[in-house]
């Protein structure tokens, strides 16, 4: 087996090549083609209540997703009531690292909803294939355009406001496809102002200005063969943060890759893909616009990575393997400057990511066996090589003297499951086990404030592996006018990873109570379970909810922070010829499981009201789409356990919607 080094893209789906059982003709792969084209407009990134979200608000509507909000922009994901740093999170399997050390910048910041295809979301060690992880991954997919027998144009326009924050946004896309050549792109506009929450009032420090656009370029190098280019660019300007002390000045990211793709008509292996890729942020956190602050305070930040990605999919009979090489070099530093009242003078420096280098090499492989029309077996694992380097050792040996300035990890995973469909029933049960090594902050970070405990962070290289063994189930049923689902995972985590407060050291920001060092815990335990269900009342009328609930202690019992309490959803879905009107009521419980020691308290319960409508109609032969709604229709006053400060929530939001395809 050879491996390909050269630029890349698909001629078909890959996860359509690995569901096919017999072998096929060539004249079968234009036909290949047109599938994968059905389920790109199938796959929308919208949802049901709203077509134009952002790529948070539909990350929300998953029921293993919860978020951190800090602000209206740049939420950070929540896998399995995890936090980012127990989780794997990539664009088409790309790795890539934030550049702020207040992790405003999640991976998901980085795209916008018209330049994605899905978000496929694996629980647990079932997401391995993208590097060592606890709580799972979020691969955010591009869109890929397929080949085309003819050549022709597509492509949508979508603009649209909301009043709450006075928000105005544009999302364009556009396509080529020939026979050998695919270009296509997208650009995405949005700025925002200060919301307002459901008492009216202002909430200061919540605007945002965000640019994204993104190209592909894919050829076709012979008629089992593929080449593509792509890259996306990012740019968010002027954001503001209501719950930290410091808003975003600029954030940049370029995200580059070339893939090569070769498909087999016959024998063993069935496809062969291989991806180079780069990605650089910058970015700058400063408080000039909080004259306030007593101490003035920058904060920017750097992260570049190289990578490769290698994966090909063997086939036998009822058997299918997906075996996957993942390597990337990632260069993470962040710095903290303090001025005086006079900014033309600097009165402190330091790193608070000291150049930190991380590379990682790691083998995954993924199985699955058909061993029956009803029944499957999967089962896989990982072996990684994670390499940590610190170029100014000098600030970690402050706090952990002696401390190398090297570090080498070996982060083995494994994982099983088992599935059985009994007519309208379908079974699973499984289980895993893996390693993750602390992120940079938790290894390396140096004065890194909380402002949610008020607390400095300093890391500690000498951490052990967080470890990981879990066990899942679930159990559904489904017919043609009813379903219902019901799964449920159990973590438990040695060496827990989380802040301590530390007797020595003395806080470095003049808002700080104190400073914590990052330490593991022996062990602690995280419950997850959620209830899904739908019922076609009529023909048009249709229903759908869910519940969700999860329990996180440590190993004194304690609750750990951040850990969502019982939550619902429930929505009303009509259809009338081209008409369609959607209503959902959703709220969470009050949160009595919270955790004083990381700052966390009481908060109550909220349920929320949202309504929308939308109707299909024609512009010569261009169908287009308009929507009208309105999100927290009784404006009412709120916030969440996963507010950070308890900031509140966004009040009566109308919002509009004219989407145009063509």
């Amino acid at each position: 087996m050879r491996t390909f080094l050269l630029f890349t893209l698909l001629l078909i789906s890959f996860r359509y090549s690995t569901a096919q059982q017999t072998e096929k003709k060539k004249d079968s792969i234009v036909a290949l083609d047109e599938v994968e084209l059905i389920t790109v407009i199938k796959k929308k990134i919208e949802t049901d209540m709203k077509m134009a979200v952002s790529v948070d608000e539909f990350l929300a509507s998953s029921d293993q997703i919860s978020f951190i909000k800090r602000g209206a922009y740049a939420w950070e994901p929540l896998l399995n009531n995890m936090s980012s740093e127990r989780s794997t999170i990539t664009i088409d399997g790309m790795h890539i690292f934030g550049a702020c050390t207040d992790k405003m910048d999640p991976i998901t910041s980085y795209v916008e909803s018209n330049n994605l295809s899905k978000i496929d979301i694996k629980s647990g060690q079932d997401g391995n294939m993208h590097g060592a992880t606890i709580a799972g991954s979020i691969d955010l997919k591009r869109k890929h355009t397929p080949f085309h027998p003819y050549k022709q144009w597509n492509g949508a326009y979508q603009t649209g406001f909301e009043s709450n924050n006075k928000q105005f946004f544009n999302l364009a896309s556009a396509a080529y496809t020939s026979e050998k050549l695919v270009v296509d792109g997208s650009l995405a506009y949005r700025k925002a102002e200060n919301y307002n929450d459901g008492n009216s009032d202002e909430v200061p420090h919540s605007q945002f200005t965000k640019f994204n656009a993104s190209l592909g370029v894919a050829y076709k190098t012979s008629t089992l063969s593929s080449l593509k280019v792509e890259a996306i660019y990012d740019e968010a300007k002027d954001v503001g943060y209501p719950a930290l002390p410091m808003d975003l000045w600029l954030s940049r990211a370029l995200i580059t890759s070339a893939t090569y793709k070769q498909l087999f008509e016959e024998g063993l292996f069935r496809a062969l893909d291989t991806k180079i890729y780069f990605n650089a942020i910058e970015h700058y956190m400063d408080d000039t616009t909080r004259p306030e602050n007593l101490v003035h305070m920058d904060m920017p930040g750097w992260s570049t990575t190289f990578g490769l990605l290698s994966k090909t999919h063997i086939k036998r009979h009822n058997f299918n393997s997906e075996i996957q090489l993942n390597a990337y070099n990632n260069l993470s530093t962040a710095e903290m400057r303090m001025y005086p009242q006079d900014r033309s003078e600097r009165s402190m420096f330091a790193y608070s990511w000291p150049e930190v280098t991380t590379t990682f090499a790691g083998l995954s492989v993924n199985n699955a066996w058909e061993i029956s029309d009803n029944s499957q077996l999967n089962f896989g694992g990982s072996l990684g090589i994670h390499y940590n380097r610190s170029k100014y050792a000098e600030f970690n040996w402050i706090f952990h003297p002696g401390t190398p300035q090297e570090k080498t990890r070996v982060l083995p995973s494994l994982h099983t499951s088992y599935q059985l469909n009994i007519k309208n029933f379908d079974f699973s049960v499984g289980g895993g086990y893996g390693h993750r090594a602390p992120s940079v902050s938790e290894g390396y970070g140096y004065y890194i404030y909380n402002s949610f405990d008020r607390y400095d962070y300093i890391g500690n290289p000498d951490l052990k592996n967080e470890i990981s063994y879990e066990a899942n189930a679930s159990a559904g049923f489904k017919n043609h006018t009813f379903s219902l689902q019901a799964k449920v995972n159990y973590f438990y985590i040695q060496n827990y990873i989380i802040g301590r407060i530390l007797s020595l050291g003395s806080p470095m920001n003049y808002q700080s109570v104190g400073v914590k060092g990052y330490t593991a815990l022996d062990y602690s335990t995280l419950l997850n379970f959620s209830l899904n269900g739908s019922y076609t009342i009529l023909d048009n009328l249709h229903w759908k909810g869910h519940l969700t609930y999860a329990r996180g202690k440590d190993n004194n019992a304690n609750n750990l922070p951040f850990i969502r309490p019982l939550s619902y959803q429930t929505s009303m879905h009509y259809k009338w010829n081209q008409f369609n009107v959607q209503t959902s009521i959703n709220g969470d419980v009050e949160q009595v499981h919270y955790s004083p020691e990381y700052g966390e308290d009481l908060t109550p319960s909220y349920t929320i009201w949202n309504l929308s409508a939308d109707y299909t109609f024609k512009i010569k032969d261009y169908r287009t789409v308009i929507q009208v709604g309105a999100e927290n229709i009784l404006n009412e006053y709120y916030s969440t356990y996963a507010d950070w400060g308890n900031i509140p929530r966004m009040g009566r939001n109308i919002f509009t919607s004219l989407k145009i395809n063509f």
